[in-house]
């Protein structure tokens, strides 16, 4: 990798970052990328793991530091969950031809328009931590760790509309708990992906700095404030990049 590269994967890395922490979505827009830099798919997915680990960490830190508090020990409980279906997914991932996962990556890239269209991530009452409601969300995020360790992209979004629709959490306590437990499974993904010699440990590095970054900004900046204009950036760029690994 040339050094001119640097700085494009870091500010690259800050823009994904971004998206992650106050949606999600981010991979859509850094794993293609990192492909267009000359890695194949399947190393630019894993290579991506070790900057989205950072980003949640400091996410992590940027959300407690300004006061939000997690619903414990129910935030424990969902990455849990997630640990044992990112160590599934990533292992799937792992195994899969570049030319088949670069299809699936398609679809969860068309599918992710409609559910930024469809937004489901609107609270509708008062927060439901009822025992049923905390199984529910149990179970469903070991589905979602699945997902996680396999594609990662866009699974921002699966986390929020499950927050929402059966926690009723808000858009902000949603975010806190999604970068939490993405710490978990992503921790996960990251030992799998190394082991398997799918990490690029240079690019990860670098690519760590603006997702850190970012991550760390995106988490203390309201998130509120720019959401629809997110919202509609994403779509355009997530169609154009659909189409750019479908068709060429």
């Amino acid at each position: 990798m040339s050094w001119y590269e640097y700085p494009i994967i870091i500010a690259v890395g800050f823009a994904a970052a971004f998206l992650n922490t106050v949606g999600g979505g981010g991979s859509l827009f850094s794993v293609p990328i990192l492909t267009f830099l000359g890695l194949p798919i399947t190393s630019a997915n894993a290579t991506s793991r070790v900057a989205i680990l950072f980003q949640n960490i400091f996410a992590v830190g940027g959300f407690k530091s300004k006061g939000i508090e997690l619903p414990w020990p129910y935030s424990l409980y969902l990455g849990i969950a997630s640990l044992g279906g990112g160590v599934l997914g990533s292992f799937l991932a792992s195994k899969i031809p570049d030319h088949v996962f670069q299809k699936i990556f398609v679809a969860v890239m068309v599918l992710s328009v409609v559910l930024i269209i469809y937004d489901p991530f609107k609270s509708k009452g008062e927060e439901n931590l009822s025992p049923k409601a905390q199984w529910t969300g149990a179970i469903l995020f070991l589905f979602i760790g699945i997902y996680g360790g396999f594609v990662q992209a866009g699974i921002g979004f699966l986390v929020l509309a499950v927050l929402s629709m059966v926690n009723n959490l808000s858009l902000v306590k949603s975010n806190y708990i999604k970068v939490f437990a993405a710490i978990v499974y992503t921790g996960v993904s990251v030992v799998v992906f190394a082991w398997q010699g799918k990490i690029q440990w240079q690019t990860g590095l670098i690519l760590a700095i603006g997702h850190a970054w970012g991550g760390w900004f995106a988490s203390r900046w309201s998130v509120k404030a720019g959401e629809v204009w997110i919202k509609r950036i994403m779509i355009i760029s997530v169609l154009a990049m659909a189409i750019k690994l479908w068709f060429f």
